[in-house]
């Protein structure tokens, strides 16, 4: 069985470790698991890895945040992978720092990823994981905070919560969305 695990970012030197790159920081630490590499693909860099019998296929679009739709419906149909099998990661201004929430289904909270992603899909039920980024920024300073870098308190724990987030991804394979969000949604 396949999954297809999408983390949202923005590809280039300058975003590499900004908020809003946590999806890429996500699934680079999955691969690292599985000892894959990414390679160069249409719409995306993507890798392969198997855990437990299971094969995830791994994405970091590189269409910007504002097109990643095109990368999720390229590599859906390119691996076969059904809509339910689909898990996006994503940033989350509306949830503390580090705190990992998954869904099934939702709005695109105004995120332009995942705006995207309901637009080209046609649906808005596609599974989620939301990784907190906090809110600590003052008015009209959203874009500035998202695509800035992690803050120095944030950096003492950052790495733990992303393998947090790594395990999530992985049960969801594993176990199904209903159980890891049991499981996961409550730490």
């Amino acid at each position: 069985m396949k999954f297809l695990i999408v983390g949202l970012g923005n590809i280039g030197s300058e975003y590499e470790n900004t908020r809003h790159n946590i999806g890429f920081k996500v699934v680079e630490h999955l691969a690292s698991q599985g000892n894959a590499s990414f390679t160069t693909g249409r719409y995306a860099a993507v890798c392969e890895m198997r855990h437990k019998g299971k094969i995830f296929v791994l994405i970091k679009p590189s269409t910007y945040m504002n097109l990643s739709g095109n990368a999720v419906r390229y590599w859906m149909q390119e691996e076969k992978i059904p809509l339910e099998n689909v898990l996006v990661i994503t940033d989350d201004l509306a949830l503390a720092f580090g705190k990992l929430r998954m869904r099934g289904q939702g709005s695109d909270g105004g995120h332009n990823g995942l705006k995207h992603i309901q637009q080209i899909l046609n649906t808005g039920s596609y599974a989620r994981l939301r990784f907190g980024v906090g809110a600590e920024f003052s008015k009209g300073q959203q874009v500035d905070y998202v695509l800035g870098d992690w803050n120095d308190e944030e950096k003492k724990t950052l790495q733990e919560r992303i393998e947090a987030a790594g395990k999530s991804v992985l049960s969801f394979g594993l176990i199904g969305l209903a159980r890891t969000m049991n499981e996961f949604n409550t730490k």
